[in-house]
């Protein structure tokens, strides 16, 4: 009995206080030049997007993968 109280606990626990994300780690696409072969003829947002797409199975948004280019190109 005392079992399954402790496991509805954690769960309890659980479903208050998610897990934490941790910091996203993006590929490195700042040298690419936008449309070219290296780029898969995409934008470069829209390459972020297909590449994270590919490691994790989750889309980023537009915006943010438009945000990670700027800061990856220093513009």
């Amino acid at each position: 009995m005392w079992k399954s109280a402790v496991v509805m606990g954690l769960l309890l626990f659980s479903s208050i206080f998610p897990p934490m994300a941790s910091a996203q780690q993006f590929p490195k696409i700042g040298n690419i030049k936008p449309f070219s072969a290296a780029a898969n003829f995409m934008s470069l947002p829209g390459y972020l997007r297909y590449l994270m797409h590919q490691q994790t199975g989750q889309w980023l948004t537009y915006g943010e993968a438009s945000r990670v280019v700027k800061q990856q190109t220093g513009q």
